[in-house]
């Protein structure tokens, strides 16, 4: 698996995530609001399990993966994640995301853990693009992606639903 850059800001630290998050990531998932507007296999806890141990044992392709966010003074508090990847997994867009336990919602911390990750897309792997696939309720993250600067882009439909789609270029 490539190794990953570890990030550092003002209150927090983004480091590359390793199965010691597993247990961590997947308490967050169970947290019914945290995955309200994300498909996956939440209520099943095998399927669950399999499914992040999966996308934490993926090899994305270079300065690809997901990064775990912890407050810098807190190394092993798990505040949630930001993944840089091909969208769905396949691509060929690369998307960022997040996905942050309830506490530390409202805060700006996606958005702060998110800037630097941005920045490596844009600049250490010179990406010409990068999206953000947000479903249409998911105001908390709307808003995240406008703070970092990503500008709309249209819908894209994902299983019959109309998914806002940002870009940041």
């Amino acid at each position: 698996m490539p190794t990953l850059p570890t990030f550092h800001t003002a209150r927090l630290t983004v480091r590359p995530r390793t199965l010691a998050d597993l247990p961590a990531c997947l308490a967050m998932d169970r947290d019914p609001e945290v995955t309200r507007f994300v498909p996956g296999p939440w209520s099943d806890p095998a399927g669950h399990e399999a499914f992040v141990r999966g996308r934490m044992e993926a090899d994305y392709g270079r300065g690809l993966g997901y990064w775990s966010v912890v407050p810098r003074e807190r190394p092993n508090h798990f505040l949630g994640w930001i993944l840089l990847i091909p969208c769905d997994g396949i691509g060929p867009e690369i998307e960022i995301g997040w996905r942050f336990i309830r506490g530390a919602w409202g805060k700006g911390l996606a958005t702060e853990a998110a800037r630097p990750v941005l920045a490596h897309a844009l600049g250490t792997l010179a990406l010409d693009r990068v999206v953000a696939e947000i479903h249409p309720d998911n105001g908390g993250s709307v808003q995240v992606a406008l703070k970092l600067g990503m500008t709309e882009e249209g819908v894209i439909d994902k299983d019959g639903t109309a998914w806002r789609s940002f870009v940041m270029r």
